[in-house]
């Protein structure tokens, strides 16, 4: 009677709530569960350690290929500025002077060409010879060339050098730069030309001889054994 009246309320609650009806959530359940699961495994993979190095590694490869077009374009000024350095300062130097001394060359004849040929076409020779007391017209169609030869000559290296800065524009500032600097050397380490005697004459005053780097270095110990040798004569006068 006990147990009869015990399992009536299970049968009640299974009449009223079949199996049909409580299976589907139990499906629902254990699908959500199992969904819930699957998605919390996921996260912690995420934020596992052992997902970091893929990530970082990924974002360096990202880092290093966008940064890597620019080092070029950083470096690429680098490379094409030409920097000009003493020896080609040098070169540089000794083509001006020949260019000058070429253009001298041609300036010295096309003066004298020029002017004796106006001097005769107009009879200027005759006319300065009578001015001058019967001065001889050979003699002074001598001096005429000279005097001629030496404005052409004077003339020809301010057109040298025009022609050297149309011909090395592209250098020009580094050029000039440096021959202002050569310069201050030349005048803060060349010695005192008072001191020069006929036994000991001063050595390339001007640095026009120097032509390397190491004909400076021995420009520099010339000046030196003339300060001595000038040292030693005033010790020697003085006593």
């Amino acid at each position: 009677m006990l147990t009869r009246s015990a399992f009536c309320p299970v049968r009640a609650f299974a009449n009223r709530f079949p199996p049909s009806i409580i299976a589907p959530c139990s499906t629902a359940a254990a699908a959500s569960f199992s969904t819930c699961t699957r998605r919390t495994k996921l996260q912690l993979w995420q934020n596992s350690p052992c997902a970091l190095p893929t990530i970082s590694h990924s974002r360096t490869i990202v880092r290093s290929a966008s940064s890597a077009p620019l080092q070029p374009a950083a470096n690429s000024p680098n490379g094409s500025d030409t920097q000009l350095t003493w020896n080609d300062f040098f070169a540089l130097r000794r083509t001006r002077r020949r260019i000058g001394q070429v253009c001298s060359g041609v300036g010295a004849i096309g003066v004298t060409y020029y002017g004796l040929t106006t001097m005769i076409h107009n009879g200027y020779d005759a006319t300065l010879s009578a001015q001058l007391g019967g001065f001889d017209p050979f003699m002074l169609m001598g001096l005429s060339t000279l005097g001629m030869m030496a404005v052409g000559w004077l003339i020809g290296p301010i057109f040298g050098n025009q022609v050297f800065n149309l011909a090395y524009r592209g250098v020009l500032g580094d050029f000039t730069r440096k021959d202002s600097a050569f310069f201050n050397r030349i005048k803060r380490h060349r010695v005192d030309p008072t001191a020069s005697s006929l036994a000991n004459p001063p050595p390339d005053y001007y640095g026009e001889k120097i032509g390397s780097v190491g004909g400076y270095r021995r420009w520099l110990k010339d000046q030196r054994a003339f300060n001595l040798k000038t040292g030693r004569y005033r010790a020697a006068k003085a006593s």
